[in-house]
């Protein structure tokens, strides 16, 4: 097999099949190669999504009414024209989706279903009963074209030769070439002691893109999920009970049986994700406990996956409140692009999760990832058919890359980055936490692992934003300002910089980059 490609996309989630799907229409004479490490259905955080896709199908909604609520979630910092794109497009992917052969909850006669989640006025939420993400990825690997070439490999390097992209590394030693790299690598909750992420999420895209000259925008935005079981998971693993279970009115609970979320938000359990999971960190401070009520719902039947993992942690649902506690849960950070996914790199792409389109602004609404991986992957594709691909004569050589495992010092990372830069942050816990790193540099290193520098960009980042904005709550600056009201910047060799929206003024050198 030639290791010469048109266009290789890294990851076989949601946003990468939605690149390649899109790519064949277009230009189905290219070839395209798919990294991925698991077979395309199975790989990535899209199968384990619970909740659905949120898109504006019922008759009493629209796509300004879900505009409205993405950038009310988004705390000010969402850009306007990305989150247009995506929820007007959303239906058409949707309707893209159920022609594939999607098969989402419906009605007796026929139509969608809709479900609602946290801060959305409508219900809009597409789902196939707590297993959205799977029925997706499922229809979606299905129907992937027969041309695509899978290569089961790692993501080493990204391989440049002056300004632009020419091809990749694979697991430390294997290079293939192509002048068209589309970064489809998901998100970061593995470098973090609780998370609903799938192993391998540490990063490692934005590691490697910064590597490779990339900007990165916003990586001290971090979701939490409120609501993960709180049990010993696998590793940084807790099992995820959907936001849907709230917007089908189970509750939030302490100790003594009282629903606690009105003390602290107007729309208690369905206030936006940010507000709900600092609820549940400050009610923890004050000596309670958090469980989530779903005894009245009909879990067994409407939440099948959620029943089956309550049932194997020990928990019947229908009769017991669940014990829950905040997670990692989505980045809002990533690699800065476009409305087409291109990044300031010529050649180099990025989509989904790894990427940064401003839709999620300083706060992701319920259910927007797996839309913002069907519309950007799509539109990547379209603007991907008209692309440059004219190879380079002959690859740079590279050193390879020792890949090995550090178990110890990974615990240690996630162990660092949830004290420094969990849920409440302050200067001296995130200015720790990078000491903290610091001296874990070298076996990261020796072991080719990407934490250091992803974990040190993010803290540097957060550092950075003295102020408290929607999933970034500061413990010693607890006010929203509105100097602050633009996004951090990353790029290579330059410090972090607040591009703001009123007064453009230059701010404190305070980032720490390590690259290797």
């Amino acid at each position: 097999m030639s290791d010469r490609f048109d266009v290789l996309v890294i990851g076989a989630g949601v946003a990468g099949m939605s690149v390649v799907h899109s790519l064949y229409e277009q230009a189905p004479q290219l070839r395209v190669g798919m990294v991925t490490l698991q077979a395309p259905g199975q790989a990535g955080a899209t199968p384990w999504a619970q909740g659905g896709v949120a898109v504006a199908w019922g008759d009493d909604d629209s796509p300004l009414l879900h505009s409205q609520d993405t950038l009310a979630a988004g705390a000010g910092l969402c850009r306007r024209e990305a989150v247009d794109v995506l929820t007007s497009e959303g239906p058409q992917r949707i309707q893209e989706l159920l022609d594939l052969g999607a098969h989402f909850d419906t009605h007796q006669d026929g139509t969608l279903e809709l479900t609602r989640e946290a801060a959305h006025q409508r219900r809009r939420v597409v789902h196939c009963g707590d297993a959205s993400g799977r029925e997706m990825a499922r229809a979606l690997a299905r129907a992937l074209p027969p041309g695509v070439e899978l290569i089961y490999g790692q993501l080493t390097r990204i391989i440049t030769q002056g300004s632009r992209v020419v091809g990749v590394q694979l697991d430390g030693s294997r290079s293939l070439a192509s002048p068209q790299v589309v970064l489809a690598t998901g998100g970061v909750g593995q470098l973090f002691a609780a998370t609903t992420n799938p192993a391998g999420a540490e990063g490692q895209g934005l590691a490697l893109a910064f590597e490779a000259g990339a900007q990165l925008r916003d990586l001290e935005f971090v979701q939490f999920h409120p609501t993960a079981l709180a049990v010993q998971g696998t590793g940084a693993n807790l099992p995820l009970l959907t936001e849907a279970l709230r917007g089908e009115g189970a509750r939030l609970i302490d100790e003594s049986g009282e629903a606690f979320m009105s003390q602290y938000h107007q729309a208690a359990e369905l206030a936006p994700r940010d507000v709900v999971a600092f609820a549940l960190w400050q009610h923890r401070q004050r000596g309670h406990q958090t469980l989530l009520d779903a005894r009245a719902l009909p879990v067994a039947e409407r939440f099948g996956q959620v029943h089956a993992l309550c049932v194997k942690a020990g928990f019947d649902p229908a009769t017991q409140p669940l014990p829950v506690t905040p997670a990692v849960h989505y980045h809002m950070g990533g690699v800065e692009v476009d409305l087409w996914g291109r990044t300031n790199v010529p050649g180099l792409w990025a989509c989904g999760e790894v990427s940064s389109t401003g839709v999620h602004g300083a706060n992701r609404l319920a259910s927007n990832s797996l839309l913002e991986g069907l519309v950007f992957g799509h539109r990547v594709g379209q603007a991907l058919a008209g692309a440059d691909f004219r190879q380079a004569t002959c690859l740079p050589a590279v050193p390879p890359i020792e890949l090995r495992q550090d178990p110890l010092a990974m615990a240690r990372v996630r162990e660092i980055l949830w004290s420094g830069l969990g849920l409440a942050r302050s200067q001296q816990g995130m200015e720790k936490a990078l000491a903290g790193l610091d001296r874990l540099r070298p076996r990261l290193l020796a072991c080719g692992s990407t934490a250091h520098t992803v974990a040190s960009l993010m803290l540097s980042s957060g550092l950075f934003r003295q102020e408290s904005r929607g999933a970034h709550r500061r413990l010693d600056y607890t006010q929203t300002s509105p100097h602050w009201a633009g996004h951090t910047l990353l790029a290579p060799g330059q410090a972090a910089q607040l591009q703001s929206l009123t007064n453009k003024e230059a701010v404190a050198d305070v980032v720490r980059t390590s690259v290797r």
